[in-house]
């Protein structure tokens, strides 16, 4: 990685695995314990530290040291920005709980603990009514307080309760939500508070983790070019190996989280595929999907609008998604006890989490929670039933996830 002025990096670190001696390997050998009890031991003890001006020897140093499982510049995140949309038609169920089943399924995320990373949450909300909310702030506003209406939405939308007789939550039984403010605030939001923040999470007892944010690509592009000097072939370069080493990074991370289920609790994470394609522009254009989606081990999510003759592919949603959910003219919960239909993967990203955390209490209820299960299930749930026909599966990965019922 260039060594850069005031490059911060990230560091993802866990113990070392136990050398041991294979009796088959000769006197004095010696081997690495690679049991999953010891690599499940070795992911719950995991840390990210971070590095704010690293020496070329530090560098050196972290590439040969065993406790280290990789390192990254430190990306800036942004929201991944909701698009406007006409306020949606009164009904007893808003049509994405309707479109993913939720409202007819027997399992409600009671038991379950979701987390939400995004800007925080309008706490006080009738929509979080006797929810055990706790939150952390990880940009230094000094609370978890909603400055935006971008968090309160994604939690309604997965776990709130119903509004004035309607019903805005896939999971509306959650009785407990980690909240982590990793966007906003004086600074910002970067990929080692992220990392930071999904750690914070799972140590907490998160079983589903919720992120509708991306990295800020051309942000940085922009920062590299203008803080430290560099032409903008030169930045672009830096840039993209820096976005490669956190897409590794998160893989890395998601993969540790997996393996940590045998001597902790079960978390997956669901994020957003991002907006940035123009599918009805000129010239028309996809992009794939954004980290820290991309990376994988994460659920992306795709964004479908219900329009006549099926669900169609939101014009803005990325493709190559693991599955998609509802993202157009998604009402929910706004700030100051409020509500707003707005758009985007970002509203499809907590339909899917609420899918999750019903299926991970359908699970529960079983024995205990396996990640590769639950995003099997969750994964197998996804149908083209009510899709519009003709449409790419890498659009929408396995298709619009369906809530577990007593059939299921």
């Amino acid at each position: 990685m260039p060594e850069l002025i005031n490059q911060k990096i990230l560091v993802l670190r866990a113990p070392a695995l136990r050398a041991t001696r294979d009796p088959f390997d000769g006197p004095g050998a010696r081997g690495l314990e690679t049991s999953p009890e010891n690599i499940a031991e070795r992911a719950v003890g995991m840390t990210v530290e971070t590095d704010d001006n690293p020496s070329s020897a530090t560098i050196n140093a972290l590439q040969s040291d065993p406790t280290v499982l990789g390192f990254a510049p430190a990306m800036p995140m942004r929201l991944i920005e909701p698009l406007p949309a006409d306020a949606a038609p009164a009904a007893p169920v808003t049509w994405g709980v309707q479109a993913v089943g939720a409202d007819t399924s027997p399992f409600t995320g009671a038991g379950v603990t979701v987390s939400v990373l995004d800007t925080g949450i309008d706490a006080d909300h009738p929509a979080f009514a006797g929810v055990n909310l706790v939150t952390k702030d990880f940009t230094g506003a000094g609370s978890a307080e909603d400055d935006n209406g971008h968090g309160t939405h994604c939690a309604g939308t997965i776990f709130g309760r119903d509004l004035n007789g309607q019903r805005i939550g896939v999971a509306r039984g959650v009785q407990k939500a980690l909240i982590g403010k990793v966007l906003g605030g004086p600074n910002g939001g970067s990929s080692d508070t992220l990392a930071t923040a999904m750690l914070w999470a799972a140590d907490n007892g998160a079983h589903v983790i919720s992120m509708s944010l991306g990295m800020d690509f051309p942000g940085w592009v922009d920062e590299l070019v203008n803080v430290n000097g560099l032409s903008i072939p030169a930045a672009t370069s830096i840039a993209l190996e820096g976005y490669r080493a956190n897409v590794r990074l998160f893989e890395q991370l998601a993969n540790l989280l997996n393996a940590r289920a045998s001597v902790a609790q079960t978390t997956i994470v669901i994020a957003a595929a991002g907006n940035e394609s123009k599918r009805t522009g000129n010239p028309a254009y996809e992009i794939n999907v954004a980290p820290p989606a991309a990376a994988y081990g994460i659920t992306s999510v795709a964004a479908l609008a219900d329009g006549g003759g099926g669900l169609t592919v939101a014009p803005f949603s990325n493709t190559m998604a693991t599955v998609a959910g509802p993202g157009v003219g998604v009402f929910s919960a706004w700030l100051n006890g409020g509500t707003k239909t707005i758009s985007g993967t970002s509203m499809a990203t907590p339909h899917v989490a609420g899918v999750a955390a019903l299926w991970a209490e359908r699970l529960l209820a079983q024995g205990p929670l396996s990640p590769v299960l639950l995003q099997a299930k969750l994964i197998a749930s996804g149908t083209f039933k009510p899709l519009k026909n003709g449409t790419d599966p890498s659009d929408v990965g396995a298709g619009l996830v369906q809530a577990p019922s007593h059939a299921n």
